[in-house]
């Protein structure tokens, strides 16, 4: 995320509207931000493992060309539509921290790049990105199916937090998660690694009927990367990969319409005290 977000930051200087401000200029920004973030997203993975860079294919669908760019080889069909899907169900989602941040950047008629980079530093947090990778890495502990009763029902008498269920905003299933669980099961059936799939689905049922929680955006999603070949400290960066749609759509947005989101602030603090003069002399 470092990287990506100072990358973002960075790309400004050879964007050919660098300058411009006007509706147009900034929609062509958006639509080659959205490229650049998959493609540096893809090279960043590859140049960290010693891996040559795999150029971008225009003739490639958006999702496709990022799976072959990030593991170097043409993915499989399956993984492919449940990574376009996955894309779509993650571009956009009301006014959640790092939308919100890149709006605040916008108000200020800073530039699209500035506005997607507050984005991406807001979704470094642990409170905002990386639910699914701390999804995933649940799974690996509990490891196996037989494991799986005891060690959610220990944490829950612990009272301690599952990941991927509960969320903000809906009192029922997240919808896109209910797409997501359909999506994991079909893409761990076509590659037949099917563990996580059904890790996933039992730990859900126990915290269905001990807690009566359920499965949000970021449960499902983690056992469907893992089985499509996206490494996990790369979860929270294609997450970006796919919100950059929605965060440039906001600026877009904010700056048709433009206010300065200046919330006022009231003083809780303390009280009038008394002073005295000291130290005159």
């Amino acid at each position: 995320m470092d990287a990506l977000r100072t990358a973002v930051s960075a790309l400004v200087a050879s964007d050919p509207d660098a300058d411009a401000m006007d509706p147009a200029a900034n929609r062509r920004k958006a639509v080659r931000l959205t490229g650049q973030i998959a493609t540096l997203v893809a090279g960043l993975s590859r140049l960290r493992s010693g891996k040559p860079i795999v150029p971008p294919d225009p003739g490639r669908t958006h999702a496709d060309d990022f799976l072959r760019m990030l593991s170097g080889e043409t993915a499989r069909s399956a993984s492919v539509r449940a990574a376009d899907a996955a894309l779509v169900l993650h571009a956009d989602h009301e006014l959640n921290a790092s939308t919100f941040a890149a709006r605040v950047t916008a108000a200020t008629l800073a530039d699209m790049h500035a506005a997607i980079t507050s984005a991406l530093a807001a979704l470094k947090g642990p409170l905002h990105g990386g639910a699914n990778e701390a999804v995933i890495r649940m799974l690996e502990e509990i490891g196996s199916l037989d494991r799986a009763d005891d060690y959610v029902r220990g944490k829950l008498a612990r009272r301690e937090k599952i990941m991927g269920f509960g969320h903000r905003v809906y009192r029922t299933e997240d919808p896109r998660a209910t797409r997501l669980r359909e999506m994991s099961k079909e893409a761990a059936e076509a590659s037949g690694e099917t563990l996580w799939y059904d890790l996933s689905r039992r730990v859900e049922q126990i915290v269905k009927a001990e807690k009566s929680l359920n499965a949000n955006v970021d449960f499902y999603s983690a056992s469907l990367y893992r089985v499509i070949g996206i490494p996990t400290d790369l979860f929270t960066p294609v997450f970006a990969v796919s919100r950059v749609a929605g965060w440039t759509a906001h600026v877009l947005e904010q700056h048709a319409h433009n206010r300065l989101i200046r919330p006022r602030a009231d003083y809780v603090g303390v009280g009038p005290r008394s002073l005295s003069p000291q130290g005159r002399g």
